[in-house]
């Protein structure tokens, strides 16, 4: 059996437009599914009738027609890739891969020739342009004239609305060329008449996009809407996929199609039919075909007569002339018992409905999204409201859609399906079971669980997870005004822990007269808050750590497999492919190194330098080229006594339980001249002994301070006695 090939990124030709999807070929089909729409074409190896290479501006394609006559054109591949396709579609399919030559001297006179659905424009031997007739709306002609208009397609940024023939009258002829012309376009063009005898007929259907009662003609090739103010005519081959939906409210069915190209009514495009039913409306009709044609063109899976509700009856017959299939509702059952989930779009209500493979939006507008069109999900808290939240989805293309006001019970049911589809939830972060333990409570209870705090804090797990991994460079900064020993005297004569004790002066100072004696006065309570103040400030000091510096003697890191081979080949891609930009070369240099099959070259190399680079940082870290622990980013010295040393507060709590410490206050900003000092004494503590040995350890310019300050307190106690 013959391998398949398949690639990613081709454009096929769609209404004159090259649309990009993915291209696979087996011994068996050629498959083609477009990007955009998800649309699948699938042409047999059986209908293929002749596959030539054609180049196209900048690159090369196939170009394959079948035996009914259809042109498929596909265009992307590398130059490198010719002789291996053609070498798989001669075993596969039994086909030479012939060029086919275009004429490019711009001649505007030639033979037009017409095989199968194509129109060919040739002069001598060579094409100058083909024509997909399907592509054809309408043929007009006239005198010696015949006049193409075609469909338009509203992805083309540049369309080509009509090309005019001149035909010479040829006097021997016994046929008219022009009318003869004009038969072979029309036989083969996408003209939609409404002649004939209809398959079905339904009456007074209501549809919500767009809007309005009509009734609706099944033909055997495309189905009408005709209603009071406006008609429509839709090809069959232009519906993409059919839904049968539920309501929410269980009383009432949606029946959705999919279109490609949407219908238009003026600028308004409507890529989707929402048609509504109530379950209890049924119907009867009777198909205008025999026993026989009903098994064998449509494979016995219609019946002659036809009857139930509407909505079973129209889907069963559009199931099979369209020949897709319906799709229904996926095991996802919401909070209330449905399928549907109740939300807003776009400023409308609406309902959003989980499928198997996607995700479809009801009504206005209605929005199908693919799972392979996603890119990440995200559940965000929605109008700073408790009681519902917002459900985001971003796709590949850059495209947010945002579906808000679901109730806060849909969360967990839409979190697990989320999860069972395998779809990346982009604030999930590291935690991985999501928000599930969240409850989106009642707005009114303060205490209730935050979940939009909860996405916050997870955030903020992972951030910090993110800076602990970091340098030390990215710690906090240090306060440059901070210099300890200018100011040291003045901590330390307010943590000052050698003073004398003495319980009646402290009872004196605390529960004495005056106004600055009582517990509850205005001046000691100014005095307790400037000294929390001076705390507070001394505990938020920083110590400097030292700067990191570069270890130049550390071992190379090893270059990998595919650093070693761009080294090797930098020179020949520049050479092979002059004046290529650098994010094409990037690109193309990636891609080289993907289709390498022989990389047990540069693997090995690779291997040998990683060993290298082992040995070396052995090497190094037992002491051949690292530096001291200072030059490698470690604490200094000085950083470690400072952070060993307790903080004065923290000795004066260790001193006793019974200690407490000096303090002073001088109020300058007052003005008034009955406020004085306020001044309190401590009691003794037997943990005076103690502190006068810390006291000793101090340097001579602490202990000159101490002995300032304190012969300063004695004389203030003599002042107050004498008070």
């Amino acid at each position: 059996m013959t391998d398949s090939l398949e690639y990613n990124d081709i454009n096929a030709e769609v209404r004159g437009v090259l649309s990009s999807g993915r291209l696979k070929l087996t011994d068996q089909n050629i498959i083609f599914k477009n990007n955009k729409t998800g649309k699948v074409e699938q042409i047999s190896v059986d209908d293929i009738d002749l596959i030539n290479s054609q180049k196209f501006v900048g690159t090369w394609g196939l170009r394959v027609i079948t035996k009914s006559g259809a042109l498929h054109r596909f265009t992307g591949f590398r130059d490198s890739e010719h002789e291996k396709l053609g070498k798989f579609i001669k075993d596969a399919y039994s086909q030479e891969m012939v060029e086919k030559e275009m004429c490019v001297k711009g001649w505007n006179w030639g033979t037009a020739r017409f095989m199968g659905s194509v129109l060919s424009f040739d002069k001598d031997s060579k094409t100058i342009f083909e024509v997909p007739l399907s592509n054809v709306s309408q043929c007009v002609t006239g005198k010696n004239e015949v006049t193409l208009e075609y469909h338009q397609n509203d992805d083309a940024t540049v369309g080509l609305l009509e090309m005019r023939f001149h035909i010479p009258a040829v006097e021997s002829a016994d046929d008219d060329p022009v009318e003869k012309f004009h038969q072979n376009v029309m036989s083969k063009a996408s003209v939609i008449s409404a002649s004939g005898e209809s398959i079905a007929i339904f009456r007074e259907i209501q549809i919500l996009t767009p809007r309005g009662r009509y009734d609706i003609k099944i033909f055997s090739t495309f189905f009408q809407l005709h209603g009071k103010t406006f008609d429509y005519k839709i090809p069959m081959d232009s519906v993409l996929r059919l839904f049968m939906l539920p309501h929410k409210d269980s009383r009432q069915m949606f029946f959705v199609l999919s279109l490609d190209p949407p219908i238009k009514q003026g600028q308004t495009r409507y890529h989707y039919l929402v048609l509504l039913f109530a379950p209890d409306e049924e119907t009867t009709i009777a198909l205008p075909f025999s026993e026989a044609e009903l098994r064998d063109k449509y494979e016995g899976k219609l019946e002659k007569e036809l009857s139930g509700p509407v909505y079973e009856v129209m889907g069963k017959v559009m199931k099979v002339l369209i020949g897709r299939k319906i799709t229904g509702p996926g095991n996802f059952i919401g909070h209330s018992g449905t399928a549907a989930v109740g939300c807003s779009y776009k400023a409308a209500a609406g309902y959003l409905y989980p499928l198997e493979r996607g995700f479809i939006y009801i009504h206005k507008p209605p929005l199908h999204i693919r799972f392979e069109e996603i890119s990440s999900v995200n559940f965000a808290r929605s109008g700073g409201s408790t009681r519902s939240f917002d459900f985001e989805v971003t796709l590949k293309n850059g495209t947010v859609h945002i579906f808000s006001s679901i109730e806060k019970e849909e969360y967990a049911k839409l979190f697990d399906f989320i999860t069972q589809k395998k779809l990346h939830v982009s604030n999930m972060g590291k935690d991985k079971s999501g928000f599930k333990d969240v409850d989106f409570g009642d707005s009114d209870n303060e205490n209730e669980p935050d979940a939009y705090l909860a996405r916050l804090k997870a955030e903020a797990r992972e951030k910090e997870e993110e800076d602990d991994d970091g340098d030390d460079s990215d710690e906090e900064s240090t306060d440059e005004d901070f210099k300890p020993n200018e100011n040291e005297s003045d901590v330390a004569e307010e943590y000052d822990s050698n003073v004398e004790d003495d319980s009646d002066d402290d009872s004196d100072a605390s529960g004495g007269g005056g106004d600055g004696g009582t517990d509850g006065s205005p001046k000691k309570k100014h005095k307790e808050k400037k000294n929390e103040k001076k705390e507070k400030t001394h505990q938020k000091e920083k110590i400097k750590k030292p700067t990191k510096k570069k270890d130049t003697g550390k071992p190379k890191r090893g270059t990998s497999a595919f650093m070693l081979w761009l080294n090797d080949t930098r020179e020949s891609i520049k050479r092979e492919n002059p004046g290529i930009k650098v994010t094409e070369i990037a690109k193309k240099v990636g891609e080289m190194w993907k289709e390498l099959k022989d990389k047990s070259k540069w693997e090995e190399a690779a291997n040998k330098d990683k060993i290298r680079y082992q040995e070396e940082m052995r090497n190094y870290k037992t002491g051949a080229g690292g530096g001291s622990e200072d030059e490698k980013g470690g604490t200094s010295k000085a950083t470690k006594k400072r952070k060993s040393e307790p903080s004065p507060s923290k000795k004066a709590n260790n001193s006793g339980s019974g200690f407490k410490s000096k303090e002073y206050i001088s109020d300058d900003e007052s003005t008034s001249d009955d406020q004085e000092k306020v001044k309190e004494i401590p009691k003794k503590n037997k943990s005076t002994a103690e502190d006068k040995d810390k006291n000793s350890k101090k340097s001579e310019g602490e202990d000159s301070d101490d002995a300032s300050n304190a012969s300063e307190d004695d004389d203030e106690e003599e002042d107050e006695g004498s008070d």
